[in-house]
């Protein structure tokens, strides 16, 4: 072989390398894992709120949108159509990749509920929108909103 030939080879390997540098692998664990072995239907969740607040469960499904300012929360397809579920972790301890965005993944950690003023609502959907890069228009909230999430302690993405 040529040296040109082994130099091009060698930069071809190091372009690939930074390339997939920071993406999501398929299984890389995030945070301290998953160790349920059941999973919880996001539409159970949805459906009957009132018996997984509080509750540790396991969710499963694709990623459809990650925050892109610092990776501290994803949203999740539900098994019904047009759902999804929101996972939140504290900032800093786990960081989702954008990368990680029409991936599957198992999350595991605690269902809450979060209760909003309208006002309180509009802030919210504002700073969620700024972080997807999405418009938002105030008046799309006409009242005071429950959200439910997931304060996640783990998760893998494959």
């Amino acid at each position: 072989m040529k040296f040109n030939q082994i130099i091009r080879i060698v930069i071809l390997f190091l372009c690939t390398i930074t390339l997939f540098a920071g993406t999501a692998v398929a299984g890389t664990p995030y945070g301290k894992g998953i160790n349920l072995q059941e999973t919880t239907p996001i539409s159970k969740i949805y459906d009957d709120p009132g018996t997984y607040i509080g509750k540790t469960v396991k969710v499963e499904g694709l990623i459809v949108d990650v925050c892109s300012t610092r990776g501290c929360w994803m949203s999740i397809a539900s098994d019904r159509a047009f759902e999804t579920l929101r996972i939140k972790v504290t900032d800093g301890e786990i960081v989702f990749p954008i990368t990680a965005r029409g991936r599957k993944s198992a999350v595991q950690g605690t269902v809450q509920e979060i209760s909003m003023t309208r006002e309180q609502a509009i802030e919210f959907k504002k700073h969620q929108a700024e972080e997807s890069g999405k418009t938002f228009d105030p008046a799309s909230v006409t009242g005071a909103v429950k959200l439910y999430q997931i304060k996640a302690t783990g998760a893998v993405i494959e």
